[in-house]
């Protein structure tokens, strides 16, 4: 039986939301309440976010993946688009390659699909300073990576910053080291489903060429850049995120969710 904590809402073909590491499925609310006027919206708090419990001390890629297919299993929201930032798109990924026949679609934002030894270094770092110091020890330079200057200075990074220092630091922790060893590229020709990979013009954390590298190894996959948009795109930018959604969505109708 799933324990994670989700909402549901709207009207169409399923899709589903996933959120990225430290986050909840409340920051999936501005574009979720904008895509819910053309789609049954699912939005979940992963494993040890938000209201879900941590059910492991490390987790995989995979294991996330397996939580959102148990969850959908149990309230017959399959077969469902996927649309993962982040944190939430590498989980995307692992789930279209265990689960193809539960994924109508696909939107890819924001992330990478292997990592560098260098970037695995930094990814665990990132997980063993929360777990070590606590969650102040990464807020700064995490919200750097996030967002953009005028941004931050404006204070709207205000409800993520209260969020990161209220994380579980081990939930935090267990989601970077699950990220560090992402290495779905040599499997993403398997993905037969139609996927658009979507990317912040200014992303730090994901920049556009990392993105675009998915895009080229998925056979049906298009690209796509958001002007001005940092690592956490769909919060700053959330009507162009929902609207790139919902326009690459509505193209594969009727073919798409129910």
């Amino acid at each position: 039986m799933s324990s994670l904590n989700y909402e549901i809402g709207g009207n169409g073909p399923r899709l589903v939301l996933l959120h990225p590491v430290g986050l909840d499925l409340t920051f999936l609310s501005p574009v979720a309440s904008i895509l819910r006027r053309d789609f049954t919206v699912l939005t979940l708090d992963q494993r040890g976010h938000g209201e879900s419990r941590i059910s492991a001390p490390t987790s995989t890629l995979e294991d996330y993946a397996g939580d959102l297919h148990t969850l959908l299993q149990e309230i017959d929201f399959t077969p469902a688009a996927l649309a993962g930032f982040s944190f939430g798109g590498m989980v995307a990924m692992a789930f279209a390659l265990k689960y193809p026949q539960s994924v109508s679609a696909l939107a890819i934002c924001a992330c990478a699909a292997t990592q560098t030894a260098e970037s695995r270094a930094i990814a665990r770092k990132r997980g063993d300073d929360a777990r070590l110091n606590g969650m102040t020890d990464v807020l700064e330079a995490t919200l750097d990576r996030w967002f953009t200057a005028p941004f931050r200075a404006a204070g709207k990074d205000k409800a993520v910053r209260d969020r990161l220092l209220s994380d579980d630091p081990d939930g935090w922790s267990a989601a970077w080291y699950a990220m560090s060893d992402v290495n779905t590229l040599p499997r993403l020709s398997e993905i037969a489903v139609p996927a658009i990979c979507i990317a912040g013009e200014h992303d730090k954390s994901a920049p556009p060429p990392v993105v675009q590298r998915i895009a080229g190894a998925i056979p049906a996959a298009r690209f796509s850049v958001l002007p001005g948009a940092p690592h956490m795109l769909f919060i700053e930018q959330p009507e162009e995120t929902a609207r790139t959604i919902a326009a690459f969505l509505r193209d594969l109708a009727p073919a798409h969710g129910r």
